[in-house]
């Protein structure tokens, strides 16, 4: 993986793509390709308990595809709860979203966790649907309380899952806030997430856009699937006893 600390990625957490005024700002970002970053789309499914429209969530995540490489973003408790509910099966649920999306036409290849959630089920839902994996960060969340499922790690990596998979892990470094913050004393490889609601605050929006013009000064473009290529010679670590790595 030598080099990578030259480059930036950066994706999107799309959890409202069914409201108009933020698809059509997401979908602008996404042609736009500001400062050359390409962005990938983390796409929630549609919540049928919900009432969610499937058949324009569907036009809508063609038109993503279009754009930019695909992914795929799990909310368990639907559009407004992004860590699964009590009891709730979390590897069943994605495997089971998986297989929705591939019926219908739909191959995203990158994942992202609501809540950035991550125990072994989803893991190996993950690594047997030969998915790459973004739900891993290289901070803590302060709001998670202690122990809450999630995979902390110092940067790409290929994971050992018990049933002998191999999941590579391209983790989360900044938010827009931890950006700003640290610009000028940037460390490495920067994979940058926002959420498509951001679009629609006018501040954040300048902001992100600000932010994305900074960091093509100090980092070259990367799409996400030239840095999975780049990373599939990482540090290969076993899946750790607890759902807290480092």
């Amino acid at each position: 993986m030598e080099g990578l600390e030259r480059y930036a990625v950066v994706s999107c957490h799309v959890e409202r793509p069914l409201d108009d005024a933020v698809w059509h700002a997401f979908e602008r970002l996404l042609t736009a390709r500001p400062a050359g970053f390409v962005v990938t789309p983390f796409l929630r499914p549609p919540h049928s308990a919900s009432g969610e429209d499937e058949e324009l969530w569907l036009e809508r995540a063609r038109r993503a595809a279009q754009l930019a490489p695909l992914g795929h973003h799990t909310h368990w408790g639907g559009p407004s709860q992004a860590r699964p509910p009590e009891a709730a099966e979390a590897g069943s649920l994605v495997r089971d979203e998986i297989a929705w999306l591939r019926a219908r036409g739909l191959e995203p290849r990158w994942f992202c966790a609501g809540g950035w959630y991550l125990d072994l089920p989803v893991a190996e839902a993950l690594g047997a649907s030969g998915y790459v994996d973004c739900s891993a960060t290289t901070f803590r969340q302060s709001y998670l309380a202690e122990g809450a499922p999630r995979l902390q790690l110092p940067g790409p990596r290929r994971l050992r899952l018990p049933s002998g998979t191999t999941l590579l892990e391209l983790p989360a470094t900044h938010s827009l806030g931890m950006l700003a913050r640290g610009l000028l004393r940037l460390d490495g490889l920067v994979h940058l997430h926002f959420h498509d609601w951001e679009l629609v605050d006018r501040r954040r929006a300048l902001a992100l856009q600000a932010l994305l013009r900074a960091l093509r000064l100090r980092r070259s473009p990367l799409a996400i699937d030239a840095l999975a290529d780049f990373a599939a010679n990482a540090p290969e670590i076993a899946w750790p006893g607890a759902t807290i790595g480092a």
